[in-house]
This record gives C-alpha cells, structure tokens and sequence, in this order.
C-alpha cells in the first residue's frame, strides 16, 4: 500500500483506530471545539465577498448589489497604490490604478465607496496593512459625517505587516515603526472604537505564496505572539486589546488537514495568550475569517473551480470560522464578474441553509482521524515555532529571511510535484481538454487613472491648503515622539489630506524599507 501525505507532509494511516479521549466542550478553554458552546445553532458565520475595483463609484454599485444578494458584511479590496501609499496620480501608480481593488486618495473617495450604506449597521473588513492607519482614519471620519456612534462602529482592519514582509511584498517603513503604527491603532482604538478589530493576523497571503498548511498556522501565530509582545511593551492590557485581535486563514483543497488546522490554531492561540498572561478567557479566543485559495484556482476548465470553492468552504465551516469569503470560479482569469461573485455567494447559502452541518456543534469531533490530526498539525507547527522563538522571535525570523525561505522551499517542492504529475490537478496535468469555452471576464477600463487624477485636482483646489499643511506638519512633529499618531493622521484624513500626503509625512520620518 503506498505512502499518503498531507500537503505539509504528515503521513496519513490507511485507518485510524484510536485519538486520545475528548474531554472539553465547544466554548471551554482550549477552545479547540470552537468558541461558542452553540457556534451556527446561535448564529451563522458571517458570508463576505471580497469586491473592489475600479472607482469608488463602480465599486460602490458591487456593494449594493451583494447587500441585496444576502451578503452580511463588505469586504473592501484596495488598488496596489493605495495599499503602498502612493496618489492615483504619482508615477508609481501608472498602470495599477483601480486594478486589484478600488483606488483610495482621499476621504472623498470613501464618501463615494460607502454611499448611500449606513456604516453603524454593517461589518466592514478592509485588507490593507502598511495604509492600515490612514483607511481607518477615512472610515472613522466618514462614519462621523453620517452620525454614527463610534462605539458601534464594528469591522476589521488587516494591518499585518510582518506577513507583508515574508510573503507578500506591500510593506512601507521599516519594521519598527510599522510595529509602532499597529501598536497606536490597538491604543487608540481601545478607547475610541472599542468594536473594532484592529488587526487581523493573516496566514492567508503566507499560504497564496506557497507554504503547506503547517507553516501557514507556525508562521502566523509566530507573527501574532509578536504583535503581542509589541503591544505589552507598550503598556497594554492583554485582556482589553487581545479580544480585538482577529486571523485570516487561507483553505485549501485537503478537506481534512484544512479542518485539522483550524481546531489546532483555536488551541494553540488560547495556550499562547494564557502563557503571556492573559486571564480573560475572551482574551484567549482566537476568532477568524476564511478565504478559499485563490492559488488553488485553475484557468483551465475554470468552472472545476466552483467544486474547489465548495470543498474548502465546507472544511472552513467544518474547521468552525466566525466569517469566510468563497472566491469566484473565475479569478484565476480575472477579478470576479457579478455572475461569479453570486454563485461564490449563493455556495455559503447552500452550505448554511442545505447541507445540515450547521444543525450540531463541531460536528466531527470524535473522529479517530481529525482529533489525530489535529494533534499532529500541533506538534509540527510548534517545532517551527520554536525554531523562530530560538531566533528571536517573528521580526527577527524576518529580518533573517528564515520565514521567506521556508515558504520558497515548500513552494518550489509543490510546483515540482505538480510537473512531475505526482500531485494531481484537475484539468491542468490530468483531465486536460484540447479546447475550451472561454470565459468572460471582468475588465477594468485603462481610463480610470485619469478620471482619479481629475478628481485629485478638484479637491486640491476645492480643500482649505492652509489647514491641510498645519495638519501634516503637526503629524511629522508627532511622528519624532512618541504620541499616538492615530489622532493627527484622523485630523489630516479630515481636512481632505490625501493618501499619498500623508504616507510621504510619515516615509520623511521613518524612511523606506
């Protein structure tokens, strides 16, 4: 009988007889069985789809539409300048406006993304990690235009820098005074926008760059015990911000490895935070957002991809998310059209209202083989974690290139796999078609940086410049102390100061990594 593996490499038994008994309940500490004793009995996940593109405008229209679709929260996806902080209209951004996501400059235009939606009564995730700072501060300030009680105010920001340097690439400032923004952004919002999680803690973009599913987890609660100890150095209580800290998890297509997964993180997150001193046993949930693999999707027989979609959505909701976003069957081509994004969509209804796996609390508890997974899914990401605890922690790991070089590794012997045919991939080396239907796809017209640029002048013209130089001038001040820059960058976001203005203050004092 020949050797089976999961993608990290644990050797699965042709038969498991025997896991270790099952003691604690869903809602107990380790928390392993889910955080809620009633998990979707109480309430559903909440269904997201991830959609920027183009305009505020155009993109606004999207999010209207999925809101009547059913969708519970937005999930706002930024253009390439707007997540390394550059204007529509600087020369980096030539080429890339409003192509991977909605092109931001300035509080107007987050007017115009959230037009006509009231921000009090819905969740909003914003993926952006070096600007992370700056797009909260443009959301605050346009809930406060619409009168909304920022003690309601509940989302997500991402703002994970450290995965932006090992696996991804859209990194501002040195890590240091990175780690000092995301440490101002727990302060403040502590305070001001109690609701709010302030960082989600991604192993998704880890997973996308090609780690197994193993490092994804290591790597990601090695990032997170950082961030910790950033915040603790500072002075925080570890049972006010840790409760407003949330993860991003990837799911991929090894249905019980991705399930296994996510119970180990549950009970590895709780033992991590109760180790550093955390007593609140809120404090030491560890609650998360799933999105299906987009590096899973094939351009080939891209419909194949609606069967992957529904695989890991249902391993995620097996694996117990709090929130999941299911990719269109067509982003191996292009951003999603609206057909797709519905049909991603409607595949999490089918799953809550159809399947009946919702009707029972952790549903494969028990089982020989998750419960022996989920331990061996543990061990081996705790022996990375040792390693990178050895090292002197994530930020060193970092700094070192260990973290990069893992993930290439890992990533270089999938890519091997697959050309050699020992791991099969439908329609691409097994399955294949001589000719295919082609797909239709969403565009993005080539116009818009123009019509972003004539958008920037007018505000320029239109703002108080006076106000809008006094407000950057006293956030490069307060940059070289140590205050909390979230007020003076709100303050800037408020007098009009665009995006750029106000990245290109902080990169004079913190200089470019």
């Amino acid at each position: 009988m020949s050797t089976r593996k999961t993608t990290s490499g644990i050797e699965i038994k042709p038969i498991y007889s025997f896991a270790k008994p099952i003691t604690e309940l869903p809602g107990q500490f380790p928390f392993t069985r889910g955080i809620q004793p009633d998990m979707y009995r109480g309430r559903l996940w909440t269904m997201r789809q991830y959609a920027g593109f183009s305009t505020a405008e155009e993109s606004n229209k999207r999010y209207h539409y999925l809101l009547a679709q059913g969708t519970m929260g937005l999930s706002v996806a930024f253009d390439l300048p707007t997540q390394i902080g550059y204007d529509s209209d600087h020369e980096m951004a030539e080429g890339e406006v409003g192509k991977v996501g909605v092109a931001i400059d300035s509080l107007k235009d987050m007017e115009a993304l959230f037009d006509g939606i009231e921000l009090e009564k819905i969740t909003t995730s914003m993926t952006i990690n070096a600007t992370a700072s700056i797009l909260l501060a443009m959301y605050i300030a346009l809930a406060k235009k619409q009168g909304a009680d920022l003690k309601l105010l509940s989302g997500t920001i991402q703002n994970d820098i450290l995965k932006e340097y090992a696996a991804r690439g859209t990194y501002i400032y040195p890590p240091k005074p990175s780690m000092r923004l995301i440490t101002d952004i727990f302060e403040y919002c502590s305070k001001e926008v109690p609701k709010w999680n302030t960082i989600s803690i991604s192993g998704y973009h880890i997973r996308e760059a090609g780690s197994t599913a193993v490092q994804e987890l290591a790597f990601t609660l090695s990032n997170g015990k950082a961030y910790l100890n950033a915040a603790l150095e500072k002075g925080l209580d570890i049972n006010v911000f840790a409760k407003r800290l949330s993860f991003f998890f990837n799911c991929h297509n090894n249905f019980f490895e991705e399930i296994a997964k996510f119970r180990a993180a549950r009970r590895m997150w709780a033992n991590i935070t109760k180790g550093l001193g955390a007593t609140d046993e809120k404090a030491m949930m560890l609650r998360f957002h799933t999105q299906t693999g987009g590096s899973t999707l094939t351009a080939q027989q891209p419909l194949n991809n609606v069967v992957r979609v529904s695989n890991q959505a249902l391993a995620a909701v097996l694996g117990g998310t709090q929130s999941l976003h299911t990719n269109g069957y067509d982003e191996a081509l292009s951003l999603p059209t609206e057909a797709a994004a519905k049909i991603a969509l409607r595949t999490q209804q089918v799953i809550a209202f159809e399947s009946g796996v919702t009707d029972t609390v952790d549903p494969l508890a028990g089982s020989y083989f998750v419960e022996s997974l989920t331990d061996e899914i543990e061990s081996a990401a705790l022996v990375y974690m040792e390693k990178i605890d050895a090292l002197g922690g994530a930020v060193n790991a970092i700094e070192n290139g260990y973290i990069q070089q893992e993930i290439a590794n890992a990533a270089y012997q999938y890519q091997q796999e697959i050309e050699s045919g020992e791991r099969t991939i439908v329609g691409v080396n097994k399955f294949v078609q001589e000719k295919e239907g082609i797909t239709e796809t969403l565009t993005i017209d080539e116009t818009i940086r123009t019509i972003q640029t004539g958008q920037l002048d007018r505000l320029k013209k239109e703002r108080n410049q006076t106000a809008v130089k006094l407000a950057l001038e006293q956030l490069e001040k307060a940059a070289q102390t140590e205050q909390n820059l979230m007020p003076f960058i709100l303050a800037a976001v408020e007098e009009y100061a665009t995006l750029g203005e106000i990245a290109n203050t902080l990169r004079k004092v913190f200089g470019e990594y």
